[in-house]
């Protein structure tokens, strides 16, 4: 038994056509009609391989490349082995993602996962919903009353979606996700297991024990937004949790109640957000990020992995540490820290 191809490529491009279609300068024209089929790590590459190689620390992975063609900076292109493709880019990277994304089409935007179109007879549609043409919903789905479902959606099997529910066009909700108290707009993709509009964590003290706080708010997603899977981003208390345009968030990060992130973050895997913290346009979190309640992350900022943060943060800086404090007194503090142990280590040798 041979073993299942799951991505195939959508055809094969010229490293003409890639220059082309990425702005990159092809150093010697006579090879524009080098065929593309594959893309490759540069430590692999292969027959027929679109490679890319970026980063001074990666130059020496130039001299063995083996492929058809490679995407680098200018001055990596002297250190390319004779008979490959060079396509100068100045970042090399985004430009094989864009070729990555027009040779496989199917891995960059999920798909139906059974091969169904149109909407599934074992599919659970409320009457009162209303799922425009063009939409897929798959075998187990369920969608509530007064839901909403545009053109080009995927709604994959096992999902949920409850009451009065907006999901934009051209999106995707994973299989076992469930959507409640949430509007989503167009080519959202919320990968499987990923829960968004469930209760925040409102509790106050009470004779009893903690007392529960009615959780009123909303979900809003803004469009071009990737969740990942078992992700979970709760609802209001009585304000809405916002996602901005763009924002592209991990796998396995919580999202409490009213906060509001702003567009084009990333928010990588294990991240967790208290509530009602604000989180400027363009900031990046490092993964296992930690933000303490109604703090506010200036635009611009980089959060860095396994950081805490006990405080705001300005726009545009780099933070990092436990409590975060900014990238430059971090290292401070840690190179004393080095200093002195190495100092004791030596005079207890001494002793």
């Amino acid at each position: 038994m041979t073993d299942p191809v799951f991505f195939a490529p959508s055809r094969r491009y010229t490293a003409g056509e890639v220059a082309n279609l990425t702005g990159a300068n092809l150093v010697d024209s006579s090879r524009a009609d080098v065929a593309i089929e594959a893309l490759a790590p540069a430590n692999e590459g292969g027959d027929g391989a679109l490679v890319f190689v970026d980063g001074k620390r990666n130059v020496a992975l130039m001299q063995s490349l083996r492929a058809a063609a490679v995407l680098c900076p200018a001055d990596f292109a002297s250190r390319a082995p004779q008979g490959i493709a060079v396509l100068v880019h100045p970042r090399p990277q985004q430009a094989f993602a864009m070729v990555g994304r027009l040779l496989f089409p199917q891995a960059a935007t999920p798909g139906p996962m059974t091969g169904e179109t149109g909407i599934s007879p074992q599919a659970h549609i409320d009457p009162s919903a209303h799922v425009e043409t063009g939409a897929i919903i798959e075998a187990g789905a369920v969608i509530g009353p007064g839901v909403s479902v545009g053109g080009g959606t995927v709604i994959a099997p096992h999902a949920v979606i409850g009451r009065s529910c907006r999901i934009g066009r051209d999106g995707y909700v994973g299989p076992g996700a469930s959507i409640q108290y949430a509007l989503i707009g167009n080519r959202v993709i919320i990968h499987g297991g990923a829960r968004i509009g469930q209760d925040g964590f409102g509790f106050v003290g009470g004779a009893k024990g903690p007392e529960r706080v009615p959780q009123i708010g909303r979900v809003i997603i803004q469009d071009d937004v990737e969740i990942g899977s078992n992700t979970t981003v709760d609802r209001g208390a009585m304000s809405d949790t916002i996602i901005g345009q763009g924002t592209k968030i991990d796998n396995l990060v919580q999202i409490a109640h009213n906060v509001r992130i702003g567009r084009n973050c990333i928010i990588a895997g294990l991240s967790g957000i208290s509530g009602s913290v604000v989180v400027g346009d363009g900031v990046t979190m490092g993964g296992g990020v930690g933000l303490a309640d109604h703090l506010t992350i200036g635009p611009g900022a980089k959060l860095a992995a396994r950081s805490g943060f006990m405080s705001n943060v300005p726009a545009g800086e780099i933070w990092a540490g436990y409590p975060a404090q900014p990238m430059a007194e971090a290292l401070r503090e840690i190179a004393m820290l080095r200093r002195f142990a190495k100092s004791r280590k030596q005079g207890d040798g001494n002793g």
